[in-house]
This record gives structure tokens, sequence and C-alpha cells, in this order.
């Protein structure tokens, strides 16, 4: 039987920890091989490195894998290996993702997997330990030590920490053997069936010399290499968000992955727009049996077709052609749909605090931001398409105008792009300003056109009236609060982890109306991506709520300069 395909190519520069240097199979496979000269030692050896070894001889019955007996059926789903020959490991390297995405989680062979978590999964989200579905986790001790240094603190980080230690404190605490394992859904979570593994004995491993045994990361890439050659028949697998830790791990021959369990979507280009263009022979499919009529100066349609099953409640949808249409979906049942025309504010006479719209998403922005049957709004968008200026001026309309809130509140993370520069003075409204400079910009266009009667005394005295009802908060305090018909602006929500999102959209009391703005292309926050960052969470998450909208604005309008260099740099 010809020997398996080895997943990896060795490096010529690997030695084992006595200084030997790696032959060839046919030498090594004349002399004999560590584990028939001390069996009771765990000793793996480098995939690709060492030579097939010769069948161990039987052992003692170790402790129970996952806490029960192998079935006959998840037996004979692994290829049993030819005398003399370790058993290869699957040659499917894809599906060794399956677990952490929620469109393929089932595994191909029948055989439950082993994940080992490295702690900046655990970290990151401290949920992960019930998101592997049927399969198994192992948690090096390693990784325990690494909990407990990051637990202390007020930090997002110390927080997580925290919370998977009193989950795994709820877990042991009913537990007599922690050899056998524990059961993951014990706490109540219906969807993790597998057992959780903890090391509780010592594991020796061979590892080249070039990679120091002090290092937390190597440590666990030994218990990874150990637990491959005890589950011989199993597909051990870690879990990392560490990149560099991967790339050591593919390295030796290890299979490795990135946690993809918190995306929400697997490609950003999947993203919900909110608009929709529609087809060339969008009337003649759609055009029979058409009702109309108006309401409260809006006109309403209801037609019917196959396309009306792939609307969105609150998606607008457009057409260019013979018979143009820009309308607001407002009903969905079958296929059947109800659009209501909207309201042209890029004429003179619709301005919002004097902004009028500029292209089509912008006008499909300011029918959201007017509208008050809205309380959601997230608008998408890179550097220059008026996402704050539509924002600010909407809200300075119906806070100074209609009074239909009371004030407006504007926030965003403090996450720097370059280095920290310390420590601000002042009070909390003061150490927000220098985060706010999109605020005072777009202030002075709005105010640019204000108060000409009286010269700059006038526009001083607006811009005083604009401060007076704009209030600057921190993202650390909001906890707790409630915020009553208030304008709540989230400025940068691309920075925020669906967590943060939760608590500040969770703030909204009666009344209040909530606008998230960001381009998820401008993620500054370590181990965010634009599949997991909260603003992609919350615009997917909100799709098709009757009391939210969605758009993504697609051309820039902040100048010449800033329109070509986003295209070309």
């Amino acid at each position: 039987m010809p020997l398996p395909k080895l997943p990896t190519r060795p490096a010529a520069i690997l030695t084992f920890p006595s200084g030997e240097t790696a032959r060839t199979p046919a030498a090594r496979a004349a002399k004999p091989q560590a584990s028939q000269l001390a069996p009771e030692l765990v000793q793996p050896q480098l995939t690709g490195i060492a030579a097939p070894q010769p069948e161990a001889p039987p052992k003692a019955p170790a402790r129970k894998e996952s806490g029960r007996q192998a079935t006959p059926a998840e037996s004979s789903a692994v290829a049993p290996a030819a005398p003399g020959l370790r058993a290869a490991p699957p040659a499917a390297a894809p599906a060794a993702q399956a677990p952490t995405r929620k469109t393929r989680a089932r595994s191909e062979t029948g055989v439950r997997k082993l994940f080992v978590l490295d702690t900046n999964v655990l970290l990151h989200d401290p949920s992960s330990l019930f998101r592997f579905e049927e399969h198994d986790i192992f948690l090096p001790m390693m990784t325990l030590e690494e909990l407990d240094h990051q637990k202390k603190g007020m930090s997002e980080v110390a927080r997580n920490a925290r919370q998977v230690s009193r989950s795994l404190d709820a877990l042991v605490s009913d537990t007599v053997k922690l050899d056998e394992g524990l059961a993951l859904n014990a706490l109540g979570n219906k969807d993790a069936n597998g057992r959780l593994l903890l090391q509780t004995t010592a594991i020796h491993s061979t590892l080249p010399s070039d990679l120091p045994m002090g290092k937390a990361d190597n440590q666990i890439l030994g218990v990874v290499r150990a637990l491959q050659e005890k589950y011989s028949q199993r597909e051990v697998v870690l879990v990392s968000k560490d990149i560099n830790m991967r790339l050591k791990a593919r390295a030796l021959g290890m299979a490795a992955e990135d946690y993809f369990n918190d995306h929400v979507l697997e490609d950003s280009d999947l993203l919900y727009t909110g608009v929709m263009q529609l087809p060339e022979d969008f009337w003649n499919k759609h055009g029979k049996d058409v009702e109309s009529w108006q309401q409260g100066g809006t006109t309403f349609y209801r037609i019917n077709g196959p396309l009306c099953a792939q609307f969105v409640v609150n998606q607008f949808v457009y057409f260019e052609g013979q018979m143009p249409l820009y309308a607001q979906v407002r009903e969905v049942s079958g296929k059947t749909a109800v659009l209501a025309t909207l309201r042209d504010y890029t004429h003179g006479k619709n301005n919002v605090w004097g902004i009028t719209a500029r292209n089509r998403e912008q006008n499909f922005a300011l029918n959201l931001l007017m509208n008050p049957e809205c309380d959601f709004i997230s608008l998408l968008g890179q550097a220059g398409t008026g996402k704050t200026l539509l924002a600010l001026a909407a809200g300075l309309t119906q806070v100074l105008e209609t009074k239909r809130y009371t004030e407006i509140i504007m926030t965003r993370v403090t996450v720097p792009v370059g280095e920290d520069i310390g420590f601000l003075p002042g009070t909390e409204e003061e150490k927000m300003l220098p985060w706010m400079g999109a605020l005072e910009d777009n202030l002075d266009v709005l105010n640019m056109g204000e108060g000409d009667g009286n010269g700059d005394w006038g526009r001083a005295a607006t811009m005083d009236l604009i401060r007076s009802r704009i209030k600057v908060k921190s993202l650390n305090f909001m906890r707790g609060r409630t915020f009553l018909n208030k304008y709540l602006i989230i400025d940068e929500a691309q920075n925020l982890t669906p967590k943060q999102m939760k608590t500040l959209v969770t703030r909204a009391g009666p009344g209040t109306k909530v606008i998230c703005l960001g381009n998820i292309a401008q993620i500054d926050t370590p181990y965010l991506t634009e599949g997991s960052s909260g603003l992609t969470y919350v615009v997917d998450r909100f799709k098709g709520w009757p009391h939210s909208g969605h758009v993504t604005l697609q051309r820039g309008e902040r100048s010449r300069l800033a329109d070509y260099a986003g295209d070309v740099l």
C-alpha cells in the first residue's frame, strides 16, 4: 500500500530535540521507533519527517473518548490503516472549517472532530465553547493559564475572560471525573452536543528544537501534536485567531483554522444594500392588475409578480426607463407587494436644513431619516458619501424645527488610527471632542448659509443654539442609561463588536431614533473583520423589520479630489 499523502512539505532546517536530523523513510524504517521502546509515553513525531510507525502493541484500555465507546458505525466511518502504517489524516482539508461555519456544520466523515481552542478565540467570543455543534472541544492547561492572566481589568477582553471562567466553573461544578469529559449542553445550550475535554495530565510531545517550549503558543502546538497521536482516528484541529500560530501549525503538518462562527456573512459583497434596481422587463411582468391609491400625499401601488417575493420591507426599488419609478416597499405578501412613492429631496423646496440630496442613494437615505416610523437606520458608504452630514441635517431639522426629538446625542468608539496620544484633560464631553472632528466639520457646512443678514454674529449665535442641542457622549458610560425622545447617532459603528452594538441600541427608549453610520472597509478594532463587525451584524439582523431601514451610499460627494483618491489609492 503506498504511503499516505503528506499534508505539507517538511522544512529542511527542522531537527529533533536530540540534534538528530531527519532521515529518509527507508533509513528510519530500519531502526526501532521510540514508541516501541517506551510505549507508555506519548511521543508524536513530525508529520513529513518521521517514517510510518510499525503497529504498536496493544495498550491497556485508556480513558473513554468523549465519555463513551465508539459505535460500530463510527468505527467503520474511518478506513483502517494497513499493518505498519499510521492512519493518514483526512485528505479533505477544507472540511476542517465546516464546524465553525453555519452553512456546513456536519462532519462529512461521521466522526466527531476534536477542536483545540486557542485563548484568543475564547477572549474574542466567550460563547465559542458552545458553537461547535456535535464536535468535541479540548482546552490545554496553557489556555486556562492565559485566561487567568487576562481576567483582571475593565476592558472588553477582561470581561470576556471572566465570562469564560464562569461558564467553565458551571460546567465542572457537578462533575467528579473530568477525564471522561463534560457535556456542553449541561447549561441549556441545546446546539452544543459535543463534550469538553480538559488537560488533566502532563503531555509530552516532540517539536523541532528551534521552537522553545517556554512560549505559550508552542506549548499549545505540542498539545495538538500529542492529541493527533493519541486520537489517530479522529481529526484534531487547532482553532486560533492568531495568523502566525496557524501558519506555524500548518508548517508542522497540523490542521489549523480561523474562528468563523461569529461572522454574519462569509462575503461582505453579500451584505444587504437596501436598494434594488428593477429589471427592464419589470412593467411587462408586473404591470397587469396594478392597483393605486393616494393617502397622506403619498401614492401607493399594489403590484403582482414573481419579483415581489424577493422584496424586503422598507427596501428601496427604482426603475429608470420610459416609466421611471422610485419607491419604497411597504408590504410583502407572497407574490404581492405594496410600493409607496418617495419625497424628492433633490429639489430645493424639500431641503433638509439647507441640504438637498445629490444622488439617488442620498435621496433614499433622507426619506428614511425623515420618516418618524423608522426607529433604527443604518447608513453604509465609503468616505465622502455624506453619511454624517445627512444624519446631522435630518437631526437638526427634527430637533429645532419640528420638535420631534429633544436633542441629538452623538457617540463613537475611541479607536485611534495611529499611535495613542495619551490621556485627554477635561470633562467627558471635552475628552470626546477630539474624536468628534467629523461633527465639527459638518456643523460648519450646515451653518454656512445661516445668519447672513447679521454677519458673523448671526452665525455664531446659530452655532451656539445648535451646540446646545447636541450632546457628545462616551461609550464607557452608556450601560444602564435610557434615552427618551432622543436622536442618537452612532458614528464609526464598524469598530463596534456585536455585543457593544447591542448595548447601545438597547439604550433607546420611547420616541428615540437610532442611526448607525460607518464604513466596513475601515475597521481599526483588532480581531474585527467585515464579516464580524457589529455594523454588519445589525444590518443583517434588522433587515425586513417594518420600523428599520438601511441604505448603502455608493457615490462620493465630498470633492472631485476625494472621489478620485478613493478610486485609485
